[in-house]
């Protein structure tokens, strides 16, 4: 293995590992309302990007991409999309992790990579093969059995997979640095996070500078909570192949339902346990069957085939 994809593992597997565990920031502020928590997430995000493309020197570039997408309508209006995306993303997260649906969220990021295949499909036309049919029909199962035990659509998991589908989906468009696109996403829904802040602030209802210093410390490091794993998984996934990010993506939503079950007490029944086969055994398959060896397998055999013939 070469010294850059090593790296790249390591950055790769550093920022799921911190996804993973992040659900215990978040309950470590669960006393504070998630709307709150998320104000304060992307208003010491955008001041924590600002402060790092200063260190970075990345300051210049930064101002030039600002004047360049002020003239390119597309890009604009896919930045605001993309913002406001991963903004509900963040959202439903942080209230389902405090409401004590973390298992749900990681069945959401189970779901994902599958809802980007199918993203693929129908938005950009991309072409689907066998594996990924099957792979479609093994999840599939495990939705409908627990959308049968909970009596109701598992809408948690659904809205997480599919805001973060759409939000790879829009980045697509916006070709930029990933600590720039970070800095533009912030930058865009800042002011709305500033003036709510403010709101809460003149009703006295605001938890910051108010509360404890352990609590102001948590609210402001929330904006490195979020960026650092960005920052990491931007890095690592342009060091290793699509097929070895997909096997590593499956560390986050692993080490959150272990949280949730073994941690904080959530309910884990058999029926569930069935579910998350389904959608672990669909994972498993889409990730092989995107790997390099069985590729280039699965080609030898038709031209093995086609050479009998």
């Amino acid at each position: 293995m070469k010294q850059d994809e090593k790296i790249g593992i390591f950055y790769a597997a550093f920022s799921y590992i911190v996804w993973g565990i992040l659900p215990m920031y978040w309950k470590w502020l669960n006393h504070i309302s998630a709307e709150e928590i998320l104000a304060n997430r992307i208003f010491w995000s955008f001041i924590f990007m600002l402060c790092l493309l200063i260190v970075t020197k990345k300051w210049g570039f930064f101002i030039q991409t600002l004047k360049e997408i002020k003239i390119n309508k597309k890009v604009f209006v896919s930045l605001i999309t993309a913002s406001l995306l991963i903004t509900a993303n963040w959202f439903i997260y942080i209230w389902a992790v405090n409401a004590n649906h973390i298992v749900e969220t990681s069945l959401g990021y189970y779901i994902n990579p599958l809802i980007s295949i199918l993203l693929g499909v129908f938005i950009l036309k991309e072409r689907v093969n066998k594996v990924q049919i099957i792979s479609f029909c093994i999840a599939a199962v495990g939705v409908f059995i627990l959308t049968f035990s909970y009596g109701r659509f598992p809408w948690i998991s659904f809205s997480l997979a599919i805001s973060f589908g759409l939000y790879g989906l829009v980045k697509k468009v916006i070709k930029v640095d990933s600590s720039i696109g970070l800095t533009l996403e912030t930058m865009t829904v800042a002011p709305l996070a500033f003036f709510y802040m403010l709101y809460l602030m003149v009703k006295g209802n605001f938890s910051f500078i108010n509360g404890s210093p352990k609590v102001d410390l948590l609210l402001i490091g929330a904006g490195a909570a979020t960026a650092i794993p960005l920052l990491f998984f931007a890095k690592g996934a342009q060091k290793i192949p699509l097929y070895l990010l997909g096997f590593l993506q499956y560390i986050a939503p692993t080490i959150m339902l272990f949280l949730g079950v073994l941690v904080y007490g959530e309910h884990f029944s058999t029926v569930h346990m069935l579910a998350f086969i389904c959608i672990w055994i669909a994972a498993l398959v889409i990730s092989i069957g995107s790997s390099k060896w069985f590729v280039s397998l699965t080609n030898r055999i038709k031209k093995d085939k086609s050479f009998t013939a």
